[in-house]
């Protein structure tokens, strides 16, 4: 008969293992990294996911690298599941191997078969060349792209993030970043090595740069503000393109109400402009609403917020900033009718109302009338297949 006590060698390695896996890369890179006002991968999911409620995949994976430089799983924000997954720059530069793709394809996987948001928290240094095959497993940017649309998917930048994990972000239908995050294909060593430039990560990628060119929509002070970001953004969702948003309890904020500030606000005299923003505040239950890429395209507001307690997605012209299409024109705000359109799409597939803020003009004078005019489908949105 087998006793307990035959098994204690193999249980005592497989803790050894796991608390080895749980300590990422050491005491002393962790001390550095939080110095630096960073929260280390284990502690930004703890932050991101609801307490307790975090239960990991794959913490084995990797052998004598800690989790394979990743920690991913399954946990709830606000109530709802989702799948998350942080790459541990403590750990090998959060560098991307053979078993750290096959559990960020998983957690993928896993989110589109099970209908949940997928949200990656990045800061790593792209692919890590080992040697060893990659066997049957896909590339993990496949399985994101087949979750655009279908499931909510976010991506953090929290730090340096180069190579195959930058690529992530671009896939994902919302992307923030802290202060302190930078996102580029090759880094300043790499392009110091091939041009012979000398250029700070700020200067190649940093905020600044993501947010003018669009590849990241916002921007949040550290590590806390954008987990904080995210959870406030997935509280406007469904769970997937296959379920309804959900609506806020009932209260006073949500009832019908006067809007008399509104007559102080918008000036009777047409050649005055006024500030969008004010409106939206009083128009929406609380003035709390949530913006997206506000740096981008300033002619143009697009924002989550809530109506009659029901999410609603919003576009509207900025009145303050460029009241005219042909001002856009001379100004080069091309990026005005990129940034109204980008809300239209996903408002299509997650069940958001539309709604479309204007300033006095009409047809081909207001901004977002046209970007909107290409995303807008009179039929009701069908759900994917």
């Amino acid at each position: 008969m087998t006793k307990s006590r035959d098994w204690q060698e193999t249980l005592d390695d497989l803790g050894r293992r796991r608390q080895q896996a749980r300590g990422m890369g050491g005491l002393e890179r962790l001390a550095k990294h939080r110095s630096q006002g960073k929260l280390d991968a284990r502690a930004r999911v703890e932050r991101l996911l609801d307490p307790g409620t975090f239960r990991e995949l794959g913490t084995l994976v990797g052998g004598d690298v800690a989790a394979d430089a990743i920690v991913v799983g399954s946990g709830c924000i606000n109530g709802s599941p989702v799948m998350v997954g942080a790459e541990d720059f403590t750990t090998v530069a959060g560098t991307i191997a053979p078993g750290s793709n096959s559990k960020r394809y998983r957690i993928a996987e896993l989110a589109l078969r099970d209908k949940i948001p997928l949200v990656m928290l990045l800061e790593g240094a792209g692919f890590r060349p080992t040697g060893a095959h990659y066997g049957r497993t896909p590339t993990d940017l496949l399985a994101q792209a087949r979750c655009s649309g279908r499931v909510p998917t976010v991506a953090a930048v929290l730090g340096p993030s180069a190579g195959h994990g930058a690529l992530v972000a671009p896939v994902c239908d919302f992307r923030i970043m802290s202060r302190q995050g930078a996102i580029f294909t090759a880094g300043p060593p790499v392009v110091k090595e091939s041009t012979g430039e000398d250029i700070s990560k700020e200067d190649l990628g940093g905020p600044d740069v993501a947010l003018a060119s669009g590849v990241v929509h916002n921007v949040a002070a550290d590590d806390e503000a954008v987990l904080d970001a995210i959870r406030r953004y997935l509280s406007y969702f469904p769970s997937s393109a296959w379920s309804y948003p959900p609506s806020l309890p009932s209260d006073q904020a949500a009832e019908p109400r006067p809007t008399p500030e509104l007559l102080d606000i918008v000036s009777r005299d047409n050649r005055r402009v006024y500030d969008m923003r004010a409106v939206l505040d009083v128009v929406f239950d609380r003035p709390d609403w949530f913006e997206v890429q506000p740096a981008f395209g300033p002619a143009i507001i697009c924002a989550l917020a809530h109506l009659g307690g029901h999410p609603v997605a919003v576009v509207a012209n900025q009145p303050k900033v460029l009241a005219r299409l042909d001002r856009c024109r001379r100004r080069r705000q091309s990026s005005a009718f990129h940034h109204g359109g980008r809300l239209i799409p996903p408002a299509d597939r997650f069940f958001w109302p539309t709604t479309l803020g204007c300033c006095r003009a009409v047809g081909r004078s207001v901004p977002g009338y046209c970007a909107a005019a290409h995303g807008c489908s009179p039929h009701r949105p069908r759900r994917p297949r």
